[in-house]
């Protein structure tokens, strides 16, 4: 490639998906001048894609080529062909039964008619085909929807606000001159629906979903665990738009200064920090992170640019309680002396974890006395609430609520201690 004799006119062109794994000296000009890289394509990349492996195909009506290109995030190009063949295979599974080939030697024109890929056969194959940028840290989505979740009808307007608003309008955002929020940390006591309504917010919002479960990030080898941390914004990047979910934050990126040992978790909150906001600006890429003690969180976390928008998922009202008693009771035959309005008011204190246990378990008392009973009735429900204790009280919310706002605002006496111990 570069001896003491001319090439001539000969080109060398090389691929491959290793590039960190070839030797420098090949990679410099002279050698191999120009790197071109073939990432994942985007939206309108995917759409030129699926044209050109469904243009020969007998698509019906229902059919969107714009639909599935906007549902096929981190798919490339092998995945969208794949896509296409298993669409096909699902309308030749389903007109198979009728062919018989065997006796009447060819295809009748009308099961010729009936090959046509619907609209229920790429969803099929969705089933099917996984895009293979994500294959790593794929997660199945659970199936929660809005309408699941009882209650929190503000939270799930703010979310939607930084989730759904930036794809759906981003001329108005730009309109305005803004960018939209990068972060939200959902904070509160255990048992009110964070970790639900994230699921709701992934499954609704039809992104790519990459969850982070608290410290599985941290290694006992040093530098694995900001490689690790470097990996999944990486991989968010290169497939976004997506949501990056960090479920009890606080094991990952607990205030700085505290630590005495080998200081790893710092090391792991400075490099979140910098994915976050750093030289490589986060483009359609969210980061929703959930706790239940906002109190040990790093302080540099909490700047707008990071976690932009801090939302306290309250203990439920009456009003909420009642929605939430709506879902979980909608397939339980309950008894005429049992109403939504009555459980509602004498469940104060109750989060949505113990209503659901509440439900839960009056269904099993009402079979533990007939293994066939037909209905729930208002005593099964009494006598769950003497064993199901409310783990909510109005001290608790406002402790929660003092915290944060200490945090963002320290005693003058915790002054000192804080520019002594911490600096950020």
């Amino acid at each position: 490639m570069d001896g003491m004799r001319k090439r001539g006119r000969v080109v060398v062109i090389a691929a491959t998906n290793r590039e960190n794994a070839i030797d420098p000296a090949l990679r410099r000009p002279g050698r191999f001048d120009r790197e071109v890289e073939i990432g994942v394509p985007d939206r309108k990349g995917r759409r030129e894609v699926l044209q050109i492996h469904t243009r020969n195909m007998p698509l019906d009506k229902s059919v969107s080529i714009d639909e599935l290109a906007a549902r096929t995030h981190g798919f490339v190009g092998a995945d969208v062909e794949a896509l296409a063949k298993e669409a096909a295979i699902s309308v030749l599974r389903r007109v198979l039964p009728e062919i018989r080939w065997r006796e009447e030697g060819e295809i009748p024109n009308e099961i010729m008619e009936k090959l046509i890929v619907t609209s229920v056969d790429f969803e099929n194959a969705l089933k099917i085909v996984e895009p293979s940028a994500m294959r790593e840290v794929l997660v199945e989505i659970p199936n929660v929807k809005w309408s699941d979740i009882g209650g929190l009808e503000e939270l799930k307007e703010r979310l939607q606000e930084v989730i759904e608003w930036p794809l759906q309008y981003p001329d108005a955002f730009k309109k305005m001159g803004i960018k939209p929020p990068h972060g939200v940390l959902l904070y509160g006591p255990p048992g009110c629906g964070k970790t639900l309504i994230v699921k709701a917010v992934a499954n609704e919002a039809g992104l790519n979903f990459i969850s982070v479960k608290g410290s599985e990030l941290l290694s006992k080898w040093v530098g694995e665990s900001e490689k690790a941390m470097r990996e999944v914004f990486r991989r968010a990047r290169q497939v976004a738009p997506a949501i990056v979910f960090f479920d009890e934050i606080d094991a990952l990126a607990p205030r700085r200064g505290l630590e005495m040992g080998s200081r790893v978790t710092e090391q792991v909150v400075s490099q979140l920090l910098t994915e976050m906001s750093g030289i490589e600006d986060l483009h359609d890429v969210i980061v929703i992170a959930a706790t239940n003690r906002p109190d040990i969180l790093d302080p540099a976390l909490l700047r707008p640019g990071r976690l932009d928008r801090h939302i306290l998922v309250s203990a439920p009202d009456a009003a909420n309680r009642e929605k939430i008693f709506k879902v979980h009771t909608k397939s339980m035959p309950l008894a005429k002396d049992v109403t939504i309005d009555k459980l509602a008011k004498e469940t104060e204190g109750y989060s949505g974890a113990d209503i659901e246990a509440l439900c839960r378990e009056a269904a099993i008392a009402a079979l533990r006395e007939d293994i066939k009973a037909k209905e729930v009735k208002w005593r099964h429900f009494e006598g769950m609430m003497k064993v199901i204790k409310p783990s909510l009280s109005a001290e608790l919310m406002r402790a929660y609520q003092a915290v944060f706002e200490k945090m963002k605002k320290p005693d003058k006496k915790d002054e000192l201690q804080e520019q002594l111990s911490y600096v950020g």
